[in-house]
């Protein structure tokens, strides 16, 4: 079985602020590192009492799934001849109290793409994009996708797919 390693080291930045004593005071703040990469500054989310400034856990759960969706596309794109000219995503998630737990319930990503070649093929990879993805196959919420896919029209947005 061919498999995968990755590491992070995360640190609680917050600790210079002092204890975790009291839970309305105590920062919230950390810091990752990740080998070879810059560092990342976090915090809870604000309903949480963290930082708003700084990127959160949700954050980059939405971000993980809408990215790992976007390569796996854009791979599935580039093997089926289909140029992507631009790629947007505007991902959203839903927590909530859900068996006495709180946790993410759904998250629903709206791909955005522009592209040269067949309109229903760029459309169906999305759902192979979907069935692919890493991340969305490892958490245990429905991750839907609603995709938008149009054809390049100008001769600017032509001159990519030459």
């Amino acid at each position: 079985m061919k498999s995968h390693a990755y590491e992070a080291h995360l640190h609680w930045t917050g600790a210079a602020h002092g204890p975790a004593a009291d839970y309305q005071t105590y920062s919230r703040e950390f810091s990752a590192d990740i080998p070879g990469k810059p560092q990342l500054t976090g915090s809870s989310d604000p309903a949480f009492r963290g930082d708003p400034a700084v990127h959160n856990p949700e954050d980059l759960l939405l971000i993980a799934l809408s990215a790992c969706h976007m390569l796996t596309y854009l791979a599935l794109c580039v093997r089926d001849g289909i140029q992507v000219i631009s790629y947007e995503d505007r991902a959203t998630g839903t927590m909530a109290q859900q068996d006495g737990k709180m946790r993410f319930i759904e998250a629903v990503l709206h791909p955005e793409c522009v592209v040269s070649g067949d309109l229903q093929t760029a459309t169906r990879l999305h759902e192979q994009a979907h069935a692919g993805c890493f991340i969305a196959n490892s958490v245990n919420f429905p991750v839907r996708n609603e995709p938008k896919v149009s054809a390049a029209t100008s001769p600017a947005e032509a001159h990519y797919s030459a």
